[in-house]
């Protein structure tokens, strides 16, 4: 079993997009392919007997399709999926779920999760918005990174999400769905996704992760011009600490991306630590002087920060300020259409 930063990884290698790997009974690991330098999402098959309920079933993509069939028709042939849980709204989750259910699966997933994605679905642009413009100026993108992303098509929900079919189940807090031989407890979480659904097992030691429950990488907390005072960062931390009284050292996590692992109750404290240190950075960092959200990123992030990535540490970066700032620890001045934000 391998060891790393205090955590425990019961399965060294992951599934080759396309197999399953078991990881307990009547629990199938899957890794469908992403487009994106965070390569791949997991999935979960649970076996119920007469069918399969398939656990976050990946982007809407013609590699991850292509994987995704491949399981359909190998490990997972003979019995249908006559279930979708998804987790959280995020394209690279929900992408399939619409596809499976035009081959007769049901979807459950939250409430907030299905309209946010049917929502999304309607609102295509060709080109960044004005509110999203403005968005990206006050944040301190840079100008000549603003310009040419003025006029290229942003990411749409609708290029790499399935239309989802009217009708779904809601699953909300403590509800208990019953799924490969197990109850399993819903226990909704917050700041990575608005209401995240985690799903732990009663009968032994499994929890349905998603993004909520990640080793070693941190889930991204974003704000964003749909609601750019948001406070995501309160939300995780207090997710954080109303799971801790439910963590053992026996629960094997089965997360939304890297690798199943044991030792929960050290990675909530590591998940709570890493933003609050990061809190703690810009508090030392704007007693200095005023800054701007990019240019808090060499405070806020361990490497440097690439086009590919830039988008989503700017939605992290305003994020951390909006919460110092909520708190009454910061103030804020626009300056030509720029947020400077000091102690």
């Amino acid at each position: 079993m391998k060891q790393r930063s205090g955590l425990s990884f019961p399965f060294e290698t992951a599934p080759a997009f396309g197999e399953t790997l078991a990881v307990a009974e009547g629990v199938l690991w899957l890794r469908l392919p992403l487009p994106m330098a965070l390569d791949h999402v997991n999935a979960y098959a649970l076996d119920d007997g007469d069918g399969w309920t398939l656990v976050d079933p990946g982007i809407d993509s013609r590699a991850c399709r292509a994987a995704l069939q491949r399981a359909l028709d190998g490990p997972l042939a003979g019995k249908p999926v006559t279930r979708v849980i998804v987790t959280h709204y995020h394209p690279d989750h929900i992408g399939l779920a619409g596809w499976l259910q035009t081959r007769g699966a049901e979807l459950w997933t939250t409430r907030t999760s299905w309209l946010f994605a049917r929502m999304l679905m309607l609102d295509e642009q060709p080109l960044p918005v004005p509110e999203t413009l403005a968005f990206w100026k006050a944040a301190g993108m840079d100008p000549e990174l603003l310009a040419r992303r003025s006029q290229e098509r942003p990411f749409n929900f609708a290029d790499c999400v399935h239309p989802l079919p009217l009708g779904f189940r809601n699953m909300v807090e403590g509800d208990l769905i019953h799924a490969a031989g197990r109850r399993w407890r819903v226990r909704i979480g917050q700041g990575h996704a608005p209401d995240h659904a985690t799903l732990w097992s009663e009968d032994d030691g499994l929890i349905l992760g998603g993004d909520q429950l990640l080793p070693g990488i941190s889930a991204n907390l974003g704000a964003y011009a749909t609601e750019p005072l948001a406070d995501p960062v309160a939300d995780w931390l207090a997710s954080c600490r109303a799971f801790q009284p439910l963590a053992r050292e026996d629960q094997l996590i089965l997360p939304g991306h890297k690798l199943p692992f044991l030792g929960l109750p050290l990675r909530l404290h590591q998940m709570i630590e890493n933003h609050e240190g990061a809190l703690a950075r810009l508090r030392a960092v704007l007693a200095e002087a005023p800054r701007s959200a990019t240019d808090c990123f060499p405070v806020l992030f361990k490497r440097p920060v690439g086009e590919a990535e830039y988008g989503m540490a700017l939605v992290e970066a305003v994020a951390h300020l909006n919460h110092l700032f909520l708190r009454g620890e910061i103030t804020r001045q626009a300056r030509d259409g720029v947020w400077l934000w000091s102690a």
